[in-house]
């Protein structure tokens, strides 16, 4: 069994999640999902229309957690080197030199990445994946502690081009944010501005602080027992015959780090079937389809229902 997590970490969670939703409001249970997938270290996409607060989540995630925030407009004229960076010639010292690009931050706010051409895309997902970036034949790491907030309008794709299955692939989860409850809108109306709150908030940790959290969250224990129920999640949606392909292994590997995160934030040193279901759609609705086109968010709830937890 893993040790568990102290009252130390467990503690600066939850005030980290009070502070974010101070500047985000009604929002509680998406902003624990985005704190898991820090966790996790994995990357998260949004999906929304504009409006809702999704660039002042991913800098309060960065405000929070005391990471280095860059953000990046993704436009058609965008160029690979201009998010991974470039060599530079410098004629006083007759050699080129490696200017690093926005994506060397801790936390990258990819904003409306459907609207640049799909090369500069794959230049991002590459740096997600690989956690490192080639340029001119020489390989630089990126930071220890590298999250992607990526954001999506679902409704405006003229002009735009939407991340492929085998590229969302690439997210540990997507969300949208909603439209936020009447009491909520109307703290914010009545309210001071997200920003100027924003900038007095004091961070919860740094990202030393925060690696050493992730290593704690990926020891949490998952028992055999746990195990072969995520298989059986996984292989339902295998043999569906609405899905067009069933969720892969690298998904089953999401899922569990995901749940582990979920479980490290209350403070548990094991996963329960409880945290795969609670990660379970936002992990899982952007990897796979409906054949017809239908639902697929109700095809996997309908699944997750079916499959016995023991």
């Amino acid at each position: 069994m893993s040790p568990e997590p102290s009252a130390a970490d467990t503690a600066v969670l939850q005030h980290a999640l009070g502070d974010l939703e101070q500047v985000v409001l009604d929002q509680r249970r998406r902003l624990r999902l985005a704190l898991a997938c820090v966790l996790a270290r994995g990357h998260l996409l949004i999906e929304d229309v504009p409006g809702l607060g999704k660039t002042v989540l991913a800098q309060a995630i960065a405000r929070v957690l005391g990471l280095d925030f860059r953000r990046v407009q993704f436009t058609s004229d965008l160029l690979p080197a201009d998010i991974t960076g470039a060599s530079v010639w410098e004629r006083e010292r007759g050699e080129f030199r490696f200017v690093p690009g926005p994506v060397f931050a801790e936390l990258l706010l990819a904003d409306e990445v459907n609207r640049s051409s799909p090369k500069t895309q794959s230049a991002l997902l590459e740096a997600m994946e690989e956690r490192q970036v080639t340029v001119d034949g020489r390989t630089h790491r990126l930071a220890p502690v590298f999250f992607v907030v990526a954001t999506q309008n679902p409704l405006d794709n003229q002009g735009a081009h939407p991340l492929p299955e085998a590229q969302l692939d690439r997210f540990l989860m997507r969300l949208d944010l909603g439209y936020p409850g009447r009491e909520a809108e109307l703290a914010l109306l009545a309210g001071e501005d997200r920003r100027e709150l924003l900038e007095r908030t004091a961070p919860r940790l740094d990202a030393g602080a925060l690696r050493a959290l992730q290593q704690r969250a990926a020891a949490v224990h998952a028992a055999p027992a746990l195990l072969e129920y995520l298989w059986r999640l996984l292989a339902a949606t295998r043999s569906a015959g609405t899905l067009r392909c069933g969720l892969s292994p690298r998904a089953g590997l999401a899922l569990l780090a995901a749940a582990r995160a979920w479980a490290f934030l209350d403070g548990r040193p094991h996963v329960l079937p409880a945290d795969l279901q609670a990660v379970w759609l936002p992990v899982t609705a952007h990897r796979v389809a409906c054949v017809d086109g239908g639902d697929t968010r109700a095809v996997l709830e309908r699944l997750l229902g079916e499959v016995e937890t023991a």
